[in-house]
């Protein structure tokens, strides 16, 4: 069969996932903040790409916009991350803000190629929200702000001093009091800036406050943690399919046959044949999930404000089926392809371990053993999980 030709912005992602791929090792050693990858995804236009077309963006839908992910996680998972964050915070602010605020933002972001990062961790209860006269002040510390560095807007969360509700506000990464602290220096997922925040009486205005309808208020509004989970689920894909070429090509040009197994070759030893097949049908297992949790998320989307709870849950479990496929497949072959390769290939200079120690540092965002409880729950009563900021 003939190839299908690219679209546009992907050859545009096909190009840059080969250009990050040249410094991938070199850069999981360093760590720090990825300031040329990101300056490189400004320059592509890719960060308009869930931007609808009236605001300047592409208006792609989102099953387009996560094999965009997908296909950076293969090579780099950091870039992949904080590129899917930007996307996950746009549609943050369309989902719980007001059209006259989001406008804006989007079409300033479409215009100005903003990068959008990451303050909110709602677990993180450190930041104190104090209501004045006509405006509100942020205090505190923020953990696991992916993204942070080198952005020009921030999504920030607080708890209200005096009711104790999560209130969530969109401000300018430069606003005074803001102070990025780089101590992120984790094994895996090393250039995701995932470190902490400072906040010292950092004022934020009244229109800056995302309050309608806010979080998790209604159906549609309670997309957002699904599409959270859904750009995991497309990193770990990635991941996997990444470790899986890596294995690929070492066993297919450096790799030697098992002095037991008979081959003359080590693509012909029954055995590394036999992990192959396994590697594939996991990962085929987990594209097939991820589509259909894609294509059912995009049918939500379109409905708006018109979702329904029901639907919401049917989406839910999809998404957590896909989730918790993703992460033990992507555990599984970012391990045992070594079994494949041999004892040369942990050689400190190929870093083939980086696919693992990405998986594994990203992967204990949420356990997935939650998942599968809610999964059991729907399949044994038909319940269908129930919103929260991790599901």
């Amino acid at each position: 069969m003939p190839e299908i030709p690219l679209l546009p912005y992907q050859q545009i992602t096909a190009a840059l996932a080969r250009e990050f791929a040249e410094t991938a090792v070199e850069r999981d050693i360093s760590g720090g903040t990825p300031k040329a990858e990101r300056d490189a995804l400004r320059r592509s236009g890719l960060l308009s790409l869930s931007i609808p077309q009236q605001y300047g963006g592409q208006g792609l839908n989102w099953s387009q916009i996560l094999d965009t992910v997908r296909t950076f996680a293969k090579v780099d998972s950091s870039i992949a991350h904080v590129y899917g964050f930007h996307h996950l915070l746009l549609a943050t602010v369309r989902l719980f803000s007001r059209p006259d605020q989001w406008e804006p933002w989007l079409e300033q972001t479409a215009r100005k190629n903003w990068f959008w990062g990451n303050a909110l961790n709602p677990l993180d209860t450190r930041t104190v929200v104090r209501k004045l006269d006509g405006w509100y002040e942020f205090s505190g510390k923020k953990s696991f702000c992916s993204g942070s560095a080198d952005s020009e807007m921030l999504v920030a969360s607080g708890v209200d001093e005096s009711s104790g509700k999560l209130l969530i506000a969109a401000v300018p990464t430069s606003r005074a009091g803001i102070t990025l602290n780089y101590d992120w220096n984790n094994m895996g997922q090393r250039q995701t800036d995932s470190g902490s925040a400072l906040f010292e009486k950092v004022r934020v205005e009244a229109t800056e406050l995302l309050l309608d309808p806010g979080p998790l208020s209604t159906p549609f509004s309670s997309l957002r943690p699904l599409l959270a989970q859904l750009i995991f689920v497309h990193l770990f894909l990635g991941l996997g399919e990444g470790a899986l070429e890596q294995s690929r090509h070492y066993t297919l040009n450096e790799s030697r046959p098992w002095f037991r197994s008979g081959a003359e070759q080590a693509n012909q030893d029954p055995y590394t044949l036999l992990h192959y097949g396994e590697f594939f049908v996991g990962l085929e297992s987990v594209r097939l999930l991820a589509r259909n949790a894609a294509e059912l998320f995009d049918a939500a989307w379109s409905r708006g404000e018109a979702l329904d709870a029901q639907q919401r849950g049917q989406v839910a479990v999809a998404i957590a089926a896909a989730k918790v496929a993703s992460t033990r497949v992507g555990l599984d072959v970012s391990s045992r392809f070594f079994e494949t390769t041999g004892a040369r290939a942990t050689h400190g200079a190929l870093r083939l371990d980086r696919f693992w120690r990405n998986l594994r540092t990203q992967t204990l965002h949420d356990p997935v053993d939650y998942k599968l409880k809610e999964l059991g729950d729907w399949a044994l009563n038909g319940e269908i999980p129930s919103p929260s900021f991790y599901s």
